[in-house]
Order: C-alpha cells, then sequence, then structure tokens
C-alpha cells in the first residue's frame, strides 16, 4: 500500500505541475499553492487525521485520507467539508491490441515523454474526452480522466484508459496507479482495476 501512494503522490504532483512531494512522519505534503487548494496533506492511514485537523487552519488546506470516509467525518472538526468516497485503484500494466478512436473521433497525444495527455476530439474540433499519464518511476499515474456529458456512453472513457495504457508500455512502466470516484470505479474495475483503498478528502474552504 505505501508504494501504491507513494507513487500517486509523486506522480499526481507531476501532473498537476506542483512541486516535489516532502515526506512526514503520516505521508506527504504538497505545496500546490493554487486558489483553495494551497497545500495538501495526503495521509497513509486514518491514526493522525485528528490531530492534523486540529493544527492545520489555513483556508485552502486539503487532507487525502487513506481510509473510509465516516471515520474521517467523524473525527475532523465541523468546519472541514469532507467530499464523497474516492478509490485508490491499481492494474498491471500489460501490452494491447492497439485501439482506434471510435468514429467520428480522432484522438491526438499531446506531451513531453514524462507528461502525456490522449486528447479525443469530435468532427467540429471540441474536446470531447481527455485524459493524462505521468510516468513516475516504473508507476504509471493517470489523472484527470474526462468525457464531456454530450459525448458520454459511447466508448470514449474506454478508449482513453486504452491509449494511457499504451504510453505507459511505451515508457517501460509496470503498473499503473489512479484515484477514481464512485462513478469512474465502475468503468475501471471492468478494465480489469483493483481497488487498493479508499480516500477521502477533507478541506478548509477559502472564502471568494
Amino acid at each position: 500500500m505505501a508504494g501504491l501512494i507513494k507513487a500517486w503522490v509523486h506522480g499526481w504532483a507531476l501532473s498537476r505541475g506542483v512541486g516535489v512531494p516532502v515526506a512526514e512522519p503520516d505521508g506527504y505534503r504538497l505545496d500546490v499553492g493554487r486558489p483553495g487548494h494551497r497545500v495538501r496533506y495526503v495521509l497513509a492511514g486514518t491514526g493522525s487525521v485528528a490531530s492534523r485537523a486540529r493544527s492545520l487552519t489555513e483556508p485552502g488546506t486539503w487532507l487525502k485520507v487513506s481510509g473510509p470516509r465516516e471515520e474521517v467525518a467523524k473525527t475532523v472538526p465541523p468546519e472541514w467539508e469532507v467530499g464523497p468516497p474516492e478509490y485508490l485503484m491499481s492494474a498491471p500494466i500489460a501490452l494491447r491490441p492497439v485501439m482506434a478512436a471510435p468514429e467520428p473521433y480522432r484522438a491526438e497525444l499531446v506531451g513531453d515523454g514524462v507528461v502525456t495527455d490522449v486528447v479525443v476530439r469530435a468532427p467540429d474540433g471540441s474536446r470531447a474526452a481527455t485524459g493524462r499519464v505521468a510516468i513516475a518511476g516504473g508507476t504509471a499515474v493517470i489523472d484527470q480522466v474526462v468525457t464531456e456529458p454530450e459525448h458520454q456512453r459511447r466508448g470514449l472513457g474506454r478508449f482513453v484508459m486504452r491509449r494511457l495504457d499504451e504510453v505507459a508500455v511505451a515508457a517501460g512502466a509496470e503498473r499503473a496507479v489512479l484515484v477514481a470516484t464512485e462513478e469512474g470505479r465502475a468503468l475501471y474495475l471492468t478494465l480489469g482495476w483493483t481497488v487498493a483503498t479508499e480516500i477521502t478528502a477533507a478541506h478548509l474552504p477559502e472564502e471568494n
């Protein structure tokens, strides 16, 4: 589990263009520095949630906790907003037959070899679906997989994941990790991914 969390944290930092994660006794700190998301603490368990939540008071502070939502929700003070359940998932990297984009869509790869985006475009050139992979060590970290509402249920999510897998194979990655929403988990389970742990997000909101 520790290895999956480490890979996800470092890959997420690459994907989002933030600084190198700083190891903490209970996980990692990432200085994100963006409105509403100033700093993020990724905790490897729920044991330190109470002390962290009491000591962290700056709006825009986030916790990402490996643990059940109900446990985190009853532990943090009321000023913390707790998000819906998410899931850290993993899958082995496998070489599969190349998949073409579903008609009438076309796909392109954009990236630098460390972070690569799959962009699927509709016939009018608009973005229909996207996904990103960041290579951290021997692990491919999948991030920001989105299908626009008007293009859903056309196989684009499955196609994006396959193309990201191809990029990961070419980069020499041996496994892939991601954090999925409840909806995303259903798709990834059908693609051979397994759930490693529930992830719970909590944050101190900033005023607009």
